[in-house]
């Protein structure tokens, strides 16, 4: 408690020094932010590969499979469920259509941005060597990697080489925990650095009246997700939301400012282990794997904004359709993992596929950094929640 309360008073002050408006103070907080980022975003790749590596290497061929399967069921359902609340929330809102003027001022936006399809994101998850998506912090391609190595482990035949390399990741990963402990106990500061920082940004920023019910939908649909379905999912198993989002606060809050999973992830799997007795074996291989496939802020924007921006062009949004886009919402959120700002140009893709006014995007682009703050602290609370559900279900 003495800890959580540290972490909010390091929030309110961060947020007093951004609206301060003082350029050096804000390129001060900026610095520690970015040093922040890539601290953990340098311990998230080890920690990926180490934990599936050992996770795969002692469980073997068969006793991973449960976790699993589980795993991935959990993961389909809160998915759907956040696309199933993004469409109700868009028919009960209704946003309405923006002005031919407003969508023409979106395009330099849209034609500055990187076009990527679909292939070639299933493609950059195939590695080609060892080195690159190492440099690139592809995480797809290093679970590849990884899951490959851990099978081949559990595989391997008993030998003094096998438990001597064994013993080495494992020493590895206890060094690492150590680091991210360590890196944990300085984390007030580097609260107040990103919470001045997004004070900054909302204070200089002001969103558009003609996008408004569109953001109030994305919004208010990660909101219910986040206090209502996740929580009640959590009461369905007989565990109680409040002390799992207590316990889980930490790595929600690093979330929300880092905008990267993937980034949390170190924070995530030292809260579940240290502050809800998740059993290590299951944190360390259900979390690597949410962290990549598990989307619920995702799918929801995917079919939000596909709603929002087919709607501009006048394309009927009838049942049939709605329910297709929300079967595609998910199957690109889970797929979406590894590529930066993922949603948004994913989206984009998406949406030029279908001919629809993708000038839209560019208006809506200056505004994305708070929708993806709110999307990753809900993946983050979602992955947490999947990985404690699994716990339970199995311990």
């Amino acid at each position: 408690m003495k800890k959580i309360l540290l972490w909010l008073g390091a929030l309110a002050v961060g947020v007093i020094l951004g609206v301060l408006g003082l350029d050096w103070l804000n390129g001060l907080m900026d610095f520690v932010a970015t040093v922040y980022t890539r601290l953990f975003r340098l311990l998230a790749v080890p920690t990926i590969v180490l934990a599936v590596i050992t996770t795969f290497a002692a469980f073997g061929s068969k006793g991973y499979g449960r976790i699993f399967v589980r795993t991935l069921s959990y993961t389909l359902l809160t998915t759907l469920a956040a696309a199933v609340v993004g469409a109700l929330l868009f028919v009960a809102i209704s946003p309405g259509n923006m002005p031919a003027d407003v969508i023409s001022r979106g395009q330099d936006a849209v034609a500055a941005a990187p076009q990527l399809t679909y292939s070639d994101h299933v493609l950059s998850v195939v590695p080609d060597n060892v080195v690159r998506p190492l440099l690139e912090g592809n995480v797809l391609s290093l679970l590849v990697l990884a899951f490959a190595v851990g099978l081949g482990l559990a595989k391997l035949p008993d030998s003094d080489n096998k438990q001597q390399l064994l013993k080495t990741l494992f020493g590895l990963q206890e060094l690492l925990f150590l680091l991210i402990r360590g890196l944990i106990w300085t984390l007030p500061l580097g609260i107040v650095a990103f919470s001045a920082q997004l004070a900054a940004q909302v204070s200089a920023g002001v969103v558009a009246d003609s996008v408004g019910k569109y953001v109030l939908v994305v919004l208010a649909g990660n909101a219910v997700q986040f206090f209502v379905v996740l929580p009640l999912l959590l009461l369905a198993r007989g565990l109680n939301p409040l002390r799992v989002l207590g316990g889980m606060m930490p790595a929600v809050l690093m979330a929300l400012f880092t905008k990267s999973s993937a980034a949390t992830l170190p924070v995530t799997m030292d809260s579940a282990e240290q502050r809800l007795g998740v059993r290590k074996d299951i944190a360390r291989f259900v979390l690597p794997i949410c962290t990549t496939i598990n989307m619920n802020g995702c799918a929801a924007f995917i079919l939000v904004t596909s709603l929002f921006v087919m709607q501009n062009r006048g394309t009927p949004l009838t049942l049939s359709t709605i329910l297709l886009w929300i079967l595609i919402s998910v199957v690109s959120a889970i797929g979406n993992a590894g590529v930066p700002m993922g949603c948004f140009f994913l989206t984009l893709s998406l949406m030029s596929g279908v001919g629809a006014p993708v000038a839209i995007l560019g208006i809506i682009l200056p505004i994305y950094t708070i929708i993806d703050m709110v999307e990753t602290a809900e993946n983050v609370w979602s992955d947490s929640c999947v990985c404690v559900m699994i716990n339970h279900d199995l311990w």
